[in-house]
């Protein structure tokens, strides 16, 4: 796309700004809605409460960040198969399940993942404490 003319441009802009509209509410909505997000976002913030208190360094941020972010948006990803998956079929299928299943399954593992994250970078640093 070309974006020389003025009117290009405007539209352009215009059709990035309402995709970060969207992705917002999709957010907000989500947040809203879904348990299991608000527990990972409280957990979010109690583990960046830890990392001020704890003086994380910026090797350890990017290892906390990459975990948090992850985290949420896997269970955003989860969020939504899940509504699509409800929205094709109100029956039991096979297929829905495993399709559910696996998506979950996907936020467990990296939940796992993000636990060991946690692990890794806080308990030397609560034994130096102690």
């Amino acid at each position: 796309m070309s974006l020389g003319s003025n009117g290009n441009l405007k539209f352009f802009f215009s059709s990035l700004l309402r995709s970060f509209v969207f992705a917002y509410e999709g957010i907000v909505s989500a947040i809203k809605n879904e348990r299991n997000l608000k527990i990972h976002l409280v957990i979010a913030v109690g583990v960046i409460i830890a990392g001020f208190i704890f003086s994380l360094s910026a090797l350890e941020w990017v290892a906390v960040i990459v975990a948090i972010g992850g985290m949420l948006s896997l269970e955003l990803l989860n969020t939504a198969i899940e509504r699509i998956v409800d929205l094709v079929t109100d029956d039991f299928h096979p297929l829905a399940k495993q399709a559910k299943d696996a998506a979950a399954g996907a936020v467990l593992i990296y939940a796992v993942m993000s636990a060991i994250i946690g692990l890794i970078v806080f308990v030397p640093k609560i034994l130096n404490f102690l």
